[in-house]
């Protein structure tokens, strides 16, 4: 096994082990510090408070780590298959992390945080990862899939200020809809032919063959699945901000 390869796989370590702690501890803390009506929550939205605290610690660290890589890492931009990966492996490498405990918090608290569709999410991230870190390969791919990740703490945000009684008609709620809208359209589907020309454009070349059937489709199985996932939540989003930017509030009556 190379150095790179081990050295991946101790922070896949190190990264599960930090985001645990984030969870069971530093967030808890924080929140308490903070956030005044944390302490007035019950157990299970406390759970999912601190799940969602973890998330957005992620989303922040990996997304702009990305946007470093996709602006100076010239070895991964001149070629997206078997370019320098080594940037791209840390950073994946702390996403892999990050994706085992989040499976491991569903399965433990499945009946109040348990998604179907984020499990296959995250398994098909975990599948298609596993090559990057243990072979190098795609390190472009990896990193463009990875800046999804600037949507999340929008995400979370409207759900944080769900939590606390901020009413949806509120400014904030209205600004971090269309924020989030936005932001996750970007980053999730704007992108969508972008990703797919830089496919179409490595496709029979000598360096897509060099990587072997199982990593091909390692590679374009799960991108697939995550197009329909992701086109399912931006649904979900646009429906939910239709329905409280545009739809007309009903008018009490005196």
């Amino acid at each position: 096994m190379e150095d790179s390869t081990r050295l991946g796989y101790c922070v896949v370590a190190a990264s599960f082990v930090a985001f645990q702690f984030c969870f069971s501890a530093a967030s808890p803390q924080l929140s308490l510090s903070l956030c005044p009506g944390y302490s007035a929550l019950p157990p299970v939205k406390r759970s999912e408070w601190n799940s969602r605290c973890v998330s957005t610690v992620h989303a922040m660290v990996v997304g702009l780590f990305c946007l470093y890589i996709l602006w100076y890492d010239d070895a991964v931009n001149a070629n997206p298959i078997w370019g320098e990966p080594r940037l791209v492996k840390l950073n994946v490498a702390i996403t892999c992390g990050y994706l085992l405990y989040d499976l491991l918090l569903l399965i433990r608290y499945w009946r109040t945080l348990g998604d179907s569709l984020f499990v296959c999410h995250h398994l098909a991230a975990l599948y298609a990862y596993g090559y990057v870190l243990s072979r190098g390969v795609l390190p472009y791919f990896a990193n463009f899939r990875l800046l999804s990740e600037l949507s999340t703490p929008f995400v979370n945000l409207r759900w944080f200020l769900d939590t606390v009684g901020w009413p949806r008609s509120s400014w904030l709620a209205l600004a971090n809809g269309l924020a989030m809208t936005m932001v996750f359209f970007v980053v999730r589907i704007a992108v969508i032919p972008s990703y797919y020309a830089q496919v179409f454009a490595w496709y029979g070349t000598p360096e897509y063959g060099r990587l072997g059937l199982s990593v091909q489709l390692a590679w374009i199985g799960p991108s697939l699945a995550l197009e329909v996932l992701n086109v399912v939540w931006m649904y979900r989003i646009t429906r939910g901000f239709y329905r409280a930017f545009c739809q007309p509030k009903p008018h009490k009556t005196a």
